[in-house]
Order: structure tokens, then sequence, then C-alpha cells
């Protein structure tokens, strides 16, 4: 289609799926128990996985093995239909292994919340044939879409193809031109990954593994059961609160996603702490006779970015818990929460980024030997914290705006 390399993905042949009375066994504890036990593994091959942009496939067959995948797909389709604080619990695990491969897991895991959003025939369908999907939902720039008989054909480049280089399915933003004078209509359309190519496009300081390269799509057909409109799941009114009782199934859209992209900071930072925890006792500064832990300004460093990660992740852990209660707010009312959310989640991750460089400040230079851990942590959570969804400066001039009775402007809310 581009005549541009082609990423090296790897399509799953979807013979690997749990058994039924499996998934249904599980517990939140047996699944953290799994995920728990399954971080040596991750942690040893972090390095690797940088080197080949994507999580390993041993990391990867693994944690399908865990049931991770399952964790929101509805009961009802076979899933685990746990809640939020479940999610956070299994993903930190992940996460404070290697924050790209937490990163790249979080959003295949959470996008099964995305297909929840489709008609009821389609889920019955999608999670009929695979009963869990890996999926990534790309939305910039958006494609461009035109009705055609039975549906929708798309056309598009999208970046930030996150769980493209293991999927099975994808969701692309695309706009149709609904005519002089009206906004243009923003659907999510599916597809099977094999209709798309990924070009080899992620070469990145940091989050390098979780390959998040570019997807193309040229006038590919799009049934028209296989496509929902944006505009009601940003306030938590489109089809999954329909279908499903389960209210996370009706939370607004982007705290949603901003809590699953915020959890890989925690746990980038918490891994941090860690590591800096344990370098105390072993770090002597030149020209000094005693060890670091030995040190006030050393152990306050450490106390300040133990306690920064902490009160990210309670914040984070409350935002998930208050988006599930958006649902029952006008729409008026809601916007200023979501924007309030929105800020409160972005403030978290900026508290994240600092214990991480609170950490790295305290440690000396001999962190940044490209085998140590930290140096990876410290690149990876600066990009993620760039993520136009934590931006402060867009963030909290919205929330500023909402406290004073302004109109956002911003069309991310």
């Amino acid at each position: 289609m581009t005549g541009e390399k082609l990423a090296d993905r790897r399509i799953p042949k979807g013979d690997d799926f749990l058994p039924p009375e499996e998934v249904a066994a599980l517990t939140p504890q047996e699944l953290l128990n799994r995920i728990k036990a399954l971080q040596p593994l991750i942690a040893s091959q972090s390095a690797e996985a940088e080197t080949l942009r994507r999580p390993t496939d041993e990391v990867w067959n693994a944690l399908r093995a865990t049931g991770y995948f399952y964790i929101y797909v509805p009961r009802i389709f076979g899933g685990l239909e746990f809640d939020p604080d479940t999610y956070i619990d299994t993903t930190l695990a992940i996460c404070e292994a290697c924050p790209s491969v937490g990163w790249t897991a979080s959003f295949a895991a959470e996008h099964n919340w995305l297909l929840a959003q489709y008609p009821e025939e389609t889920q019955k369908e999608v999670w009929g044939q695979t009963p869990y999907i890996i999926a990534p939902s790309v939305a910039a720039p958006p494609g461009k879409t035109v009705r055609v008989e039975g549906g929708y054909q798309i056309s598009g480049r999208w970046k930030f193809g996150t769980v493209v280089m293991h999927a099975d399915w994808v969701m692309l933003n695309a706009m149709e031109d609904m005519g002089e004078g009206k906004p243009p209509m923003v659907r999510m359309m599916l597809t099977r990954a094999e209709n798309v190519e990924v070009i080899d496009t992620w070469h990145m300081s940091g989050m390098a593994a979780t390959g998040s390269n570019d997807i193309v799509a040229k006038d590919l057909f799009i049934p028209e059961d296989y496509a929902f409109e944006l505009l009601p799941v940003r306030t938590g009114r489109g089809n999954g609160g329909k279908v499903h009782k389960n209210p996370l199934y009706s939370a607004p859209m982007l705290p949603q996603l901003c809590v699953t992209a915020a959890l890989p900071s925690v746990g980038a930072a918490k891994a941090a702490v860690k590591l800096a925890k344990d370098r105390l006792s072993l770090h002597t500064k030149m020209g000094g006779q005693s060890s670091q832990v030995e040190k006030p300004a050393a152990q306050m460093r450490l106390a300040r970015a133990d306690l920064m990660v902490r009160s990210a992740e309670l914040l984070i852990r409350e935002s998930a818990r208050e988006n599930l209660t958006l649902n029952a707010l006008s729409d008026e009312d809601q916007l200023s929460e979501r924007i309030r959310i929105r800020a409160q989640i972005a403030y978290a991750v900026q508290q994240c980024r600092d214990a991480v460089r609170t950490c790295c400040e305290a440690s000396g230079s001999g962190i940044y030997h490209l085998d140590n851990p930290l140096q990876r942590l410290a690149r990876d959570i600066e990009v993620m914290a760039s993520h136009i969804v934590y931006d402060m400066d867009v963030s909290t001039e919205l929330h500023g705006r909402s406290m004073v009775g302004l109109a956002p402007n911003s069309a991310l809310t």
C-alpha cells in the first residue's frame, strides 16, 4: 500500500485462549498471583523488548496464559468483568516489572471495554471468534469515511498504534463529512488486523517496547454494525450502558482511558523507588567515606519519591471510582467533572515523573549505564508524561476555565 518498511507483527493464531471453565473460576486474587509470578520474567526481558521494539513473544504469551486480557470482557460473553481496582492492581504488577510492556498490556485489556460500546450482535460475533480482543484504538490523525451500501469505506494513516504488534483486531477513528454547516461525524471502526498495514515507524528514546507503529488502510470496507458514534460514549451514554448493567460500561470514555494510560507511570515510579532504595546501601559518592544510606539528604529524597508515588496511586484509584458515578449527572454537570478528573490524573502522572527524577538525582551517574534498569525507567516515564492527556498546561487550563464558568477550548474532554 505505501512501499514503506512493514513492521514484523505477530497476529495471534487464536489457539491459546483459556478454557471457559478456567476463566469462570478465576478470582481477582488468583489473577494477581499469576501476574506477580511473571514479574521476574517480564523484568529480565525488558531490555530485549526495548531492542525488539515490542514485548517479547515469551512474555506476551505468558500474559495471555494468566487470563489478564479477559478482565474487562463482560461475563455474559465469557469474560471476568472485574472492577477497576482489580484492573489497577493487576496492571501495576505488570508495569512495575516493565512499564513499556505494562503500557501495551493495559491498553490491550482495556480496549475490550471499547468493544462493549459496539452493537450487541457485534459484541457477540467478535467475542465469539476471539474471547478477548487484542486491538489498538487509534484516533489521530482521524481517517476519512464515506457511506457505501451496507456500511462505510475508510482510508487513513493513524499514528501511535499501541498494541498493534500483537493485535488480532484494530479500531480506527474516522470522520464522515455531514454536509455544509454541520460538524463531521466521528466513528470508531472495527476490523480484523489482517485488513491493515502496519508501518515500522516506532523508533523512540523511551517506551520503545510498546511497538506503537503507524497503521494504514485504504478504501477499507467496514460493515454498518462494526462502527459506533464516539460522541455518546464520551459521556457514558453509548451502547455499553444499554447492553450491560455494570456501571463500568457506562463510564465516560476519556477518564477511563486516562486511568489506563496513567498506570505505567505509577509502575515506573514504584520500581524506581525500589531500585533507589536498594542502591543507597551500595552507593558511596566520590570523596565520601560512608554510603548514601547514612546521608539525611538521600533519605529525604527517597522518602519524597515514595510519598509522591503513593499519593499519585491514590489519586488515580479515586479517579477510576469517581468515573463510575458520572453517568448519573447531566451533560453540563458531567463536563466539569470529566475535566477535573483528567487534570487530577495528569497531576498524578507528573508526580510519578518527579518521583523518578528524584530517585535518579540521588543515585549517581552509574545509573545511566545501559544495563541499569533505572535509566530505562527514566526514559520511559518522560515519554509517558508527554502524552497529550497529561499535558499540565492544557489540562490545568481546561480545569481553571471550568472553575470560572468558561467553556472548554479543547475537544479532549
